[in-house]
This record gives C-alpha cells, structure tokens and sequence, in this order.
C-alpha cells in the first residue's frame, strides 16, 4: 500500500493511534476518572514519538521528524509528572504549545504547498 512513500505508514499508524489515545483522554476527563491511566500509556507513547522521529529523520523529512520530537518531548516530561516526581505541567504545556504551533504550520505549510503550488518547508 505505501510502497511509493513507506514513511507514510509511520505516519498512518502513529497518528490513528495518536487520536484514539486523545479522544480516550478527552473522554476520560469528561466523566472526571483519574488521569492516574494518563502516566501509563505516555509511556507507549513516548515510544511511538521516539519510532516516528528515528523513522522521519532517516527518510531525509526533518520537518516531521521535528514533529515527533514534540511530541516525544511532551510524552516525556508526562511520564513522570503524572507519576509525581516532577511538577512539570508547565512544562508540558510549553511543550504542547510549541508542537501544535509546528503542527499548525506543517498544516498551513501542506494545504498551501498542495492547492496553491507554494514552497513551504514541509
């Protein structure tokens, strides 16, 4: 199937399971659980960032691999904030600030490049 691009499989398989994590999250904190599950699975997750950046960052496309640097860096400072050894919330927040602005530009820079033949770096 990705036999043309293979880093797009990476990129199917990391962002599914990006989004079913967040609306499992989102659920969650919508019925008030205990966000002690949310530690846990940052660790999968954390791998999974780690995987997309080796995987981008070998297939010569550093702006995703940037990406999935944010990502990691956010998955990595939760860990061990929910666990409680860190207060890092702000931490993550900065973390989470800064890869959605990346993301956001990645989307400008797609969208732009694909319908109106611009030159983003993307």
């Amino acid at each position: 199937m990705f036999r043309g691009d293979a880093p797009l499989y990476m990129a199917a398989v990391a962002f599914t399971a990006y989004g079913v994590h967040w609306f499992a999250i989102a659920y969650r904190r919508y019925i008030g659980a205990d966000s002690g599950l949310e530690a846990w699975m940052a660790i999968p997750f954390l791998m999974l960032s780690i995987l997309g950046a080796i995987v981008f960052a070998r297939a010569g496309v550093p702006p995703l691999a940037i990406l999935f640097i944010g990502l990691a860096l956010v998955y990595g400072t939760e860990i061990p904030t929910h666990f409680g050894v860190l207060k890092g919330e702000r931490l993550v927040g900065l973390w989470q600030v800064l890869t959605g602005i990346w993301l956001i530009y990645l989307t400008y820079g797609t969208v732009l490049n694909v319908a109106l033949h611009q030159h983003w770096w993307v």
